[in-house]
């Protein structure tokens, strides 16, 4: 091994609004219909409209049978009432018909927004080590993977509802009001004749519960998402806790995490209860406005019926659509609550997508590590500074070249940037300057501490990531039996919780066994032996000298006898202020 060469660090320093969340969430989701998709989508959206249509000519039906049956009834002409219950068998087999293929037609819209969506989000934050990146740059985001699973659906399946139930009022609260105009009559107040009162009636009573409604629910909002935050925080506390069980049960915290719980949970119950409390008084007016929409209109009409300026029928029918006309205008009194909980995940979801969005803007703002290929077969550092992502230089301009073949080892002291180093190298670390110039169509194999084990049979674990062509069982085995591992040959193609199953010495192990199966020509190791003991880890560090010996090997590590394994070492060393 040649001397030590070093690479100085500097010292660590001393100790958005809802109208850009709503353009984001357009952009977002409409693509639905822009993009791809646009063909079923536009399908299921026609058929929806062609739906909606269908069902308010079944109503007007049914408000006209009204008059129809109740005057029959009035007269007690028997041959119309029984000719009237025919005709209702029919409008009840047509508004089913109707009712079913509305039901189809929405769900099926709102699974494919939600896929497309969920799709979107995925592939987003999956692609370009985001998901990596923004636990760097963004740690306060709570539960990426909640806000795709559980907030997208919520951001897109009561949307479809919404659409149908706008339209469907608007077109229902247009046919009803001539309805009301022709069927409900005048009325004489202070001597004045007024036409269509029914519709003056109509209107005012919505005004009224749809401002009690806005008034009463305006702080909906708000305790919805800090409830859903909560939620969040929660299952992200649970996943921490079922990852780390072993540390945690090894020094006995389970008190420590009980009372931790036990404060998340308060938290999330203090949530809950101001939601309850809000729903509470929401629902005060829902139910009042159920009770009374229908007896209003029949206490209106009562005085015509009595005079006999009015029939049974024309009562009926009035009253019929006066309830209608109520649905239509009060459809945001009885969707307040469901619009909340929307606008809670649409503002989280939104939220993803413009954390996502501020990663790529900053990391196009700043100066950043620039990957390349070199011409020969060697790894060139070029002035490369390494930084935190709030812009700490970490590393200072530094400049060497790695050999085709050479083994490498970073070692200082903690802190100053041996993981992010080849964390750069490995195209994961954008934060910097300067360049990085790898080997042109040379495949590189990072091995972290904690080795990933992907879910699947054994076999899989060993080819992951698969690149389309089997390793063969001959040089599966053999790589299992050289890395320690013979004894799981026999189970190489059965399906386990092999993060769960295998110690950490033989998930290390295994991602020996890996790189021998998958013969890699550059290998990063970022303190990849630290679960074995001596013996094993001379054992996996010989790799590099006979099966592995022709690839380039970066590695950090932190015990000295780590060196005679590499024939060059870069010491980090950190400036003293």
């Amino acid at each position: 091994m040649s001397a030590a060469e070093t690479i100085d660090t500097p010292p660590p320093p001393a100790s958005p609004g809802l109208g850009s969340i709503l353009r984001s969430y357009i952009y977002l989701t409409g693509g639905f219909w822009t993009g791809a998709t646009a063909r079923p989508a536009w399908i299921l959206t026609i058929s929806c409209a062609i739906l909606i249509g269908l069902n308010i000519a079944v109503q007007v039906g049914i408000n006209k049978w009204n008059r129809y049956f109740f005057d029959a009834l009035d007269k007690k002409d028997s041959l119309v009432v029984f000719k009237a219950i025919g005709y209702f068998v029919v409008l009840l087999l047509a508004s089913t018909v109707v009712a079913i293929g509305g039901v189809v037609a929405r769900m099926r819209m709102q699974v494919s927004w939600r896929q497309w969506l969920s799709m979107r989000l995925t592939g987003h934050w999956l692609s370009e080590q985001r998901f990596y990146r923004l636990n760097v740059s963004a740690p306060h985001l709570d539960a990426p993977e909640f806000r795709i699973a559980e907030d997208a659906r919520i951001a897109t399946e009561p949307v479809i509802d919404f659409g149908f139930g706008i339209v469907s009022a608007v077109l229902m609260a247009m046919v009803f009001f001539s309805v009301l105009w022709t069927s409900g009559g005048s009325t004489t107040i202070a001597g004045h004749v007024i036409p269509g009162f029914m519709v003056f009636a109509a209107i005012a009573y919505s005004l009224v519960m749809t401002g009690s409604m806005l008034k009463l629910g305006r702080p909906l909002i708000d305790r919805i998402e800090h409830k859903n935050s909560a939620e969040a925080r929660l299952r992200q506390d649970l996943v921490r806790l079922r990852e780390n069980a072993e540390s945690i049960a090894m020094v006995r915290g389970e008190n420590e995490e009980i009372a931790s719980m036990r404060a998340r949970l308060e938290t999330l119950a203090k949530s809950w209860r101001a939601v309850i409390t809000q729903l509470a008084a929401m629902t005060f007016l829902t139910n009042t406005n159920g009770v009374a929409a229908p007896v209003f209109p029949l206490l209106l009409m009562a005085p015509g019926y009595l005079n006999g300026t009015i029939t049974l029928g024309g009562v009926m029918q009035t009253a019929a659509a006066f309830v209608q006309v109520q649905v239509a205008l009060n459809w945001l009194v009885d969707n307040y609550a469901r619009i909340a909980e929307w606008s809670a995940s649409a503002s989280r979801v939104s939220g993803l997508w413009t954390a996502l969005s501020d990663l790529d803007a900053a990391t196009g703002e700043k100066d950043t590590i620039t990957l390349g290929h070199g011409e020969d077969g060697s790894i060139h550092l070029r002035s490369l500074s390494v930084a935190q992502h709030d812009g700490r230089v970490m590393i200072e301009e530094t400049d060497t070249i790695i050999a085709a073949g050479e083994k490498v080892l970073v070692m200082g002291e903690s802190g100053t940037g041996k993981s992010t180093l080849v964390r750069a190298v490995a195209g994961l670390w954008p934060w910097g300057s300067g360049q990085i110039l790898l080997p042109a169509n040379m495949r590189i194999s990072f091995l972290p501490q904690t080795a990933y084990m992907p879910e699947g049979t054994l076999r899989q674990v060993l080819e992951y990531p698969s690149t389309g062509t089997a390793v063969p069982d001959d040089v599966l085995r053999s790589a299992m039996t050289r890395c320690g591992l013979k004894r799981l040959i026999a189970r190489l193609d059965e399906t386990d919780a092999w993060n769960k199953v295998l110690s950490g010495g033989e998930k290390q192990r295994l991602a020996f066994a890996r790189l021998l199966a998958q013969r890699p020509d550059i290998v990063i190791l970022d303190e990849a032996t630290s679960a074995l003991d001596s013996e094993g880890q001379d054992s996996m560090m010989e790799l590099f000298r006979d099966e592995l010996a022709d690839c380039t090997l970066i590695s950090v590590g932190r015990r000295p006898e780590l060196a005679e394994y590499h024939n060059r070492t870069l010491m980090l060393i950190r400036h003293q202020s």
